[in-house]
């Protein structure tokens, strides 16, 4: 029998994972099914993978151009100052924004890499011009416009 109290997942945690990276609507009856265990201790694995902070949430993947966001940027950022402060300062503003859907610390040529969800360009310059060069310590920003998204949040690979 297996042990599923250490917090590293095993070979029936990975199916549970895999599964629900897959589909995160399957009812714990046809996961159980799908991983081959039965729904009791489905469940309680489960469970035990969110608890632990494997499994982080499970949300709906709405069609951006249904809501009418279909302009995607890529905007990356450079601050005047490299501090923790700075950082800080810049991450506590962008978390505020909820046109930022990803905001990243990189290595490279820019400080962070955003990627942002608008309307067109008429909107995308609207935020540009009142809140990303308003943010804390913005000294430069470089801006992708996606032309095609070819592959968007893809599965982890295990």
């Amino acid at each position: 029998m297996e042990d599923s109290s250490a917090a590293e997942p095993d070979r029936i945690d990975i199916r549970i994972l895999r599964a629900l990276q897959s589909d995160g609507r399957l009812t714990n009856a046809e996961l159980a099914n799908r991983v081959g265990v039965s729904p009791a201790t489905c469940h309680r694995r489960t469970q035990r993978l969110f608890e632990l902070g494997h499994v982080t949430g499970v949300r709906a993947a709405i069609a951006p151009s249904a809501v009418g966001l279909g302009a995607l940027a890529m905007v990356g950022v450079v601050l005047d100052r490299s501090t923790p402060e700075s950082f800080a300062a810049f991450e506590e503003a962008v978390l505020a924004m909820k046109e930022v859907l990803d905001c990243h610390l990189v290595a490279g040529d820019f400080d962070y890499l955003l990627k942002i969800r608008v309307r067109d360009m008429n909107d995308f310059n609207k935020l540009h011009g009142q809140k990303l060069i308003a943010l804390p310590g913005v000294r430069q920003t470089r801006t992708f416009f996606v032309m095609k998204e070819v592959k968007e949040n893809g599965n982890l690979p295990f």
